[in-house]
């Protein structure tokens, strides 16, 4: 075992392998050695003003190899990345800077709460600066994302892990994740945020594993396949909401671009419709498309092949070796299988293993197990079917209704582009569903409603509609669902 550091394991490329491609963003392409110069630069500055061991460093930037050359500066300068959006609002981000309590925020010139000094987009060291290795010092933490979609107060999930990397074997400290990458890979496709965690941990994995990565501003459908077929990508990761845009191109214009490199098409982070999965495993065939599911907290996660999924519609797949899965009933007891529950993981090595929080408190039932929200069932293979978020879920005239199921059948309607559904209230029923659909060209209401009547039972049908022409999920494929409730019931106020 030879267990190096992250920017052990960069300066040990960059010996090996300097004039290799490491990141290529818009165009620009940096070779290993020039990115490990960049970031012992980096690392030097940030040292300079402040940065000591475990201290968190907020990464306030866009996509792109800035971003990425600033955690790398971070794990250098012995700190602890803290990626957030770069258009996050100043009060949202200064609540979490706060919290972190971080010694430095890079992509912003606005003060601080806690005085930490800043260094703006843009940000260079100048060339002559100092670009020798600097003493290795390594964190305690690899990694403090916010919690995904969060709202409210807000919440960092710590990793447990250190910013170590076994380069015998290609795993991470902590835990097996190398067949999250199935195989090694030559180049890797980042379209998602890179401060959201499954984009970041598996754009740093394939860095580690010496993948050359390929980072898109943002998101955009045609431009996602352009660059599979220019780079030759190998791997990527998509929410559903990405393919579910990929899927709305015109076919001409799909089918266009050759995509015979890509090996590995993993999805994740969101309730993915049957009938886009299916469309995907026909288009690219099922030996490509993986799932998986696993919260930032890395207690537990599922995975399944094409293969798998075409046998087991819905699921998001079998436990992965290392934890324990329950569905618990309300009053604390065992699901049978094939019936509804909360899911509740705990990896083996026990309650507070794999990660901690700041700002909130894990909870967890009698024996350590703990619970992300989500609702659903396992078979009696040990395969998981999610049916939604606990907390999404609308009681209306007494029946449980949850907004994945509802928003899975609209989104089949032609022209609809994504769907949000929410719970209003009703004197009648308690509360009625709200459809909010994202149908840029328009569609019919009375189509929908005949359409929906043929795939969901009546009580389950919105009983109003909204139509609008604006994306209703971020590039995560997550959604605010509450503000907009709120929203919505300041307008009935």
């Amino acid at each position: 075992m030879v267990e190096l550091s992250f920017g052990a394991n960069l300066a040990r490329w960059a010996k090996e392998e300097p004039e290799a491609p490491l990141v290529t963003h818009n165009g620009r392409t940096w070779t290993v050695a020039a990115f490990h110069r960049w970031t012992n630069r980096l690392a030097r500055k940030y040292v300079e003003l402040g940065v000591r061991r475990n201290d968190m460093v907020t990464i306030a930037l866009p996509n792109g190899a800035e971003f990425l050359a600033a955690a790398f500066a971070t794990w250098k300068a012995g700190g602890i990345p803290q990626p957030v959006s770069a258009r996050l609002p100043k009060l949202e981000r200064d609540a979490i800077i706060d919290l972190a309590r971080s010694a430095l925020v890079v992509g912003s010139e606005e003060p601080t709460p806690n005085g930490a000094p800043t260094l703006p987009t843009g940000f260079m060291p100048d060339d002559s600066a100092d670009d020798s290795d600097l003493p290795d010092i390594i964190a305690d933490h690899w990694k403090a994302p916010t919690s995904g979609g969060s709202t409210g107060r807000p919440k960092l999930i710590v990793a447990a892990s250190p910013p170590l990397w076994d380069f015998d074997t290609g795993l991470l400290a902590g835990g097996d994740n190398s067949w999250l990458l199935q195989q090694d890979h030559d180049n890797h496709l980042v379209v998602g945020p890179l401060y959201h965690n499954g984009p970041f941990i598996f754009c740093i994995q394939a860095l580690l594993k010496r993948s050359h990565v390929v980072v898109a501003d943002r998101f955009d459908a045609e431009q996602t396949l352009a660059l599979i077929e220019q780079y030759r990508i190998n791997w990527m990761m998509m929410v559903p909401t990405m393919m579910q845009r990929i899927w709305r191109l015109d076919e001409a214009v799909r089918n266009r671009y050759d995509l015979s490199s890509l090996r590995v098409l993993l999805h994740l982070a969101a309730p993915c419709p049957i009938w886009l999965k299916d469309a995907f495993i026909e288009w690219l065939g099922p030996d490509r498309i993986f799932e998986l599911m696993g919260g930032t907290e890395g207690t537990g996660t599922t995975w399944i092949t094409g293969h798998e999924s075409m046998l087991r519609k819905g699921s998001v797949g079998r436990l992965r070796e290392g934890s324990s899965m329950r569905v618990v009933r309300e009053d604390g007891t065992d699901c049978e299988p094939d019936e509804v529950g909360e899911v509740f993981l705990r990896p083996d090595t026990g309650r507070g293993t794999t990660y901690h929080y700041l700002g909130a408190e894990s909870k967890a039932i009698e024996g350590g197990w703990e619970s992300l929200g989500d609702m659903g069932y396992v078979d009696a293979d040990g395969y998981l079917y999610l049916t939604d978020r606990r907390k999404d879920m609308i009681l209306a005239g007494g029946a449980n209704i949850y907004p994945a199921e509802v928003e899975a059948a609209i989104d089949q309607f032609p022209g609809v582009r994504s769907s949000v559904v929410i719970g209003l209230p009703d004197e009648d029923l308690g509360n009625r569903i709200h459809g909010i659909v994202d149908a840029p060209g328009g569609i019919s209401e009375d189509d929908l409603v005949a359409f929906l009547a043929e795939r969901l039972v009546r009580y389950k049908i919105p009983r109003s509609f909204e139509f609008v022409d604006e994306p209703l999920r971020d590039d995560a494929g997550k959604v605010r669902r509450s503000e907009m409730q709120q929203a919505r019931l300041g307008e009935t106020a």
